[in-house]
This record gives C-alpha cells, structure tokens and sequence, in this order.
C-alpha cells in the first residue's frame, strides 16, 4: 500500500504541473489576443472624460469581460459533438439558416481585425527600420508579404508552437506596460481631478467609452479554440477549469491595462489628451515627442509590433473558424462532400493574399472598420450566449438574473459604438 501511495504522488503531481502549464499557456494567449495595437489608444479614449468616469468604468469593465467571455465559452462548450467548434454549435443549436448567419456575423467581426493588424505591422515595421535602424524605405510589396506570410506560416505550424510563440510575445509586452506604467509615476498630478464634472457629462463619456473597453478586452477570437481544447482534455470538467482561467485572464487584463490608462491619463493634462486624440497619436508617441526621449520612442515601436504579433495569432484562429464554417455549411446545403485538406490551404492562401493585398495598399478604413464591426462583435460576445441561455437546453442551467448585466452591456456598447461613429 505504501508503495502505491508513493507511485500515485508523482503521477498526481505531474498532472497538476501539466494543467497548470495549460492553464497558463492559454491564460497568456488570451491575453495577447485582448492586447492588440489599440492598448497604445486606449488612455486617450478612455481618459479623455476625466477621472471619475474612468474609475466607474474600472469597476465594470471586469464583471463585463469576464461574464461575457464566459458566456461564449459556455456556447462553444454546449455541443452534443465534443469536437464541434463555435460555427458548428450555433448550426446544431439554431438550425442552418440561423447558423449560417451567426457565423458569418463571426466571421465579420473578427476578419477585418486581421486585415488592420496586416496594415499595422507593415507600417511599424517599416518605421522602425527607417527610424530607428537608419535604413532606407523598404519595398512596400515585398515587406508586407514576408511580415504576412511569416506570421501565417507561425499559425501553420500547430497550435502549441502558436501558443508557445504567443506566451513568448507576451511576457515582453507585459514587462514593457508594467516598466512604462511605473516610469510615469513620478510625472502624475491632480489635474484630472480639478477638471469641472457634470452629470450629463459624466453619463455621456461612460455611455461613449464603454464600447471602447469592450473593443480593447477583447479575446473572444481565440474563445472557440481554447473551449474545443479544454473539451478535449477535460470532459465534463471543461466548464469549470475554463471559467477559472477566465477570470485569471481577466484579472490579468484589468490589472495591467487599467494601471497603465491611470498612469498615462495622470501623467498628461486633459488639453494634452485632447491634443493627441485630434493627431490620432497612440499614447507612447505623444510620451517620445513630450521627453524627446529615444528610450521611448524604440519602446512604442516594440510595444506596437509585440501586441500586433500576438493579437494577429488570436484573431487568425476566429478568421479560419468563421471560414471553415461558412464553406462547410455551404457545401452541406448542396449536399456535396468536402475535403478539408483542400478547404484548410484554400483559407490559408485567401488569408494570406488578402492581408498581404491590403497591406501592400495601405488602406485608410481602420476607424470605419472598427465602427462596422463593433457591434457585429457585442451581439455575438454579449447578446448571443445570454439568448442561447434562454432558448438552448443545454444551456439552461446557466440561466442566471447576472445575465441580464451581461445584456445590457452589450446593448450599450452597441448603442455607444452607433452614436459615437454616426450620429455625433
């Protein structure tokens, strides 16, 4: 007996070890897919209403990311096929009509992300050679391909290169928030505090911002993939173990993010915010031109190429799904068969000749994409898993009156994003 005991604890432990890799493999890819290249806006936006909308909306913005990623989690999970992936579980639940729609609201909503994040690279990359490195004006076709090709030839590769490659991004773009948020703290004051608040004022800039937040926390991409993942490898305990890293993500998110936005937001005075908003300067630029400082100015370029690599992995992933869906479900309605071989290179060089296409162009729609796809992106993370909870049995039991936070959330993002880009 005592020698099984002793046979049974390494075994144990060794599990452990390997749930925790896992755990934090994930916890670490999520995060990346969340901090793409709009960290660096993100102080501007969300700290130009002043201080005490932003410590209102600190106090939401957890439950809000938390409960909704949750939620679609929830969704992926609820198949009765243990390897069906998000476009494949909405078909099962609504029916192929409703099916197809929802996937290609996926697919629209995370897609020209990818195709931002393609310009985004190019254009940094190349600054940063021309810059900081002293060299002359790359070839703009030639750049954009190999940046585009060698970040798709990465996904290529298997998801637990991926996931390695994207935990390696992060740690740097963590230490680098971190290093930049403390930095400041001796250039805080109290401006932001003096600054004259109204009711309707404070109201507007929550109602405006929070679809803002929503953009910036993010990660629903890479949800369908870490849900099918967990399903593989825990069964029935999925749901449980995949809520936990959640929450972690979560805590991670707010924590760095939000100490970075009060430590940039502190640091400038609302007229030099609203300076850098009408430059449409990301916040690390509006720092290297104030210090003339070149510590920063090669911080902003690392920190931009860091949060596109690892946000362009996550988005990738929700690309391909939405995809594979949308031809599969085609296929099935006619009744032919399908090669998934053929169907996965077809994605793969559509994905790359795409970006690589807008890139090379250098397309100026960036603030008209984000206005079209936020609130295709609230209705799928916020609206669509508290109706599945309603309406799907299998998701019944997650049913709760916390769900109807989670909805009004998103209707206020929607909400936000239409007034914001429309109507003011």
């Amino acid at each position: 007996m005592a020698h099984a005991e002793v046979m049974t604890q390494p075994m144990a432990g060794t599990r452990d070890k390997a749930a925790s890799k896992r755990d934090t493999e994930w916890m670490l890819a999520l995060f990346g897919t969340a901090i793409g290249a709009g960290v660096l806006f993100l102080p501007i936006n969300a700290g130009l209403g002043g201080i005490w909308p932003l410590i209102l909306m600190t106090l939401i913005i957890a439950p809000m990311t938390f409960l909704a990623h949750r939620g679609l989690t929830r969704l992926c999970l609820s198949s009765k096929n243990p390897n069906a992936d998000i476009t494949q579980t909405v078909t099962e639940h609504f029916g192929p009509k409703a099916g197809s729609l929802i996937t290609l609201g996926y697919f629209a909503s995370i897609y020209p992300i990818l195709l931002i994040y393609g310009i985004g690279i190019t254009n940094t990359v190349s600054s940063l050679m021309v810059n900081q490195l002293g060299m002359a004006e790359p070839n703009r076709a030639i750049l954009s391909f190999v940046l585009v090709a060698a970040l798709v030839g990465v996904m290529v590769t298997g998801q637990k290169f991926v996931l390695k490659v994207t935990n390696t991004l992060v740690y740097p773009l963590i230490l680098v928030l971190f290093g930049t948020s403390v930095y400041l703290i001796p250039q805080w004051n109290m401006s932001q505090f003096e600054a004259p608040v109204t009711f309707s004022g404070f109201m507007t800039t929550v109602f405006l911002t929070i679809p803002v937040l929503v953009f910036a926390f993010n990660h629903s991409p890479a949800v369908s993939s870490f849900a099918s993942t967990y399903r593989k490898e825990l069964g029935n305990d999925a749901e449980a173990h995949a809520s936990r890293t959640l929450k972690r993500t979560t805590m991670m998110l707010v924590g760095f993010t939000m100490f970075f936005v009060y430590s940039c937001v502190l640091t400038l005075s609302p007229a030099e915010l609203l300076e850098a908003k009408a430059a449409n300067l990301p916040i690390m630029s509006v720092f290297a031109q104030r210090t003339d400082n070149t510590l920063f100015a090669w911080m902003a370029q690392i920190v931009a190429i860091v949060a596109i690599c690892s946000s362009f992995f996550g988005h990738y992933m929700g690309t391909r799904e939405g995809l594979q869906g949308m031809i599969v479900n085609k296929a099935k309605r006619e009744g032919k068969s399908v090669n998934m071989k053929k169907v996965d290179m077809g994605i793969i060089a559509f994905i790359i000749l795409s970006v690589w296409a807008v890139a090379y162009m250098n397309v100026s729609v960036m603030g008209m994409i984000e206005a079209l796809v936020a609130p295709i992106l609230a209705m799928i993370l916020f609206i669509l898993p508290v109706y599945a909870m309603k309406k799907v049995p299998a998701m019944r039991k997650y049913d709760a009156k916390i769900n109807l936070f989670t909805l009004c959330m998103g209707i206020i993002a929607i909400l936000g994003f239409i007034t914001a880009n429309f109507i003011l």
